[in-house]
């Protein structure tokens, strides 16, 4: 499989997921957004950063590069698309799954290392975990507070496409262990089909054996589900 990691002004993550993602086996390529998304690409990251130096809203200005268009009609057809961090802004700008990540409830930059509580192993994302696992991800965002409608969020709950919420290392999901303000602690969500899903914790970043942590595997390795 050949996995495009996409490539915008002020993206800086995109070099880490390509790493991890090689390391899982997979074959993994740079593409510049300017140069279109390659015909024979099995899917598709859209990498961390500060996309256009987060100018309007974070991922707003990325969204609007026409290469988000031809994500979108891949992503229609079937091919596996995950946003991390950034690139969760940027899926959100791009309408590729719903709601918005905004800034932090504290206005600062968050970086450390956070528990999620899987949601929904039934997807590709999760499917190497179980249902209420708890894994550790870093986070590193300054405006990853995800807000919806509650009609809406009611609607996803129901339709079980909340992939990760953020809890303490026990499982528990309280305020105390939300790092970031998330309504209802919501860390990934998918969109109308599974195998699209944005979230703000890195799981390239606890992928390699030899930064300390492997958690994050099990996501990437979605992309040969």
């Amino acid at each position: 499989m050949t996995i495009a990691v996409i490539q915008f002004g002020g993206s800086n993550c995109d070099r880490d997921s390509v790493q991890a993602l090689e390391s899982l086996g997979f074959d993994a390529e740079l593409v510049w957004h300017e140069d279109g998304l390659p015909e024979d690409v099995d899917g598709v990251v859209l990498p961390g950063g500060f996309s256009y130096g987060d100018y309007l809203r974070a991922g707003a200005m990325a969204a609007r590069s026409p290469i988000m268009a031809e994500v979108r009609e891949a992503a229609s057809e079937g091919t596996p698309v995950l946003g991390i961090c950034n690139g969760a802004q940027i899926g959100c700008e791009s309408s590729l799954t719903p709601g918005a990540f905004t800034t932090n409830e504290s206005a600062r930059f968050q970086c450390e290392h956070v528990h999620l509580r899987v949601e929904n192993a039934d997807t590709p994302w999760t499917s190497q975990y179980e249902d209420g696992e708890v894994v550790e991800l870093p986070i590193a965002h300054g405006e990853g507070r995800y807000e919806i409608s509650d009609d809406r969020l009611d609607e996803l709950e129901a339709e079980d496409r909340i992939l990760f919420k953020y809890c303490d290392e026990d499982g528990n999901v309280s305020p105390e262990a939300n790092p970031n303000g998330s309504k209802h602690s919501v860390a990934g969500v998918t969109g109308e089909d599974d195998h699209v899903a944005v979230m703000m914790p890195h799981p390239e970043r606890a992928t390699l054996s030899d930064l300390g942590r492997t958690d994050g595997q099990g996501v990437l390795e979605g992309f040969a589900e």
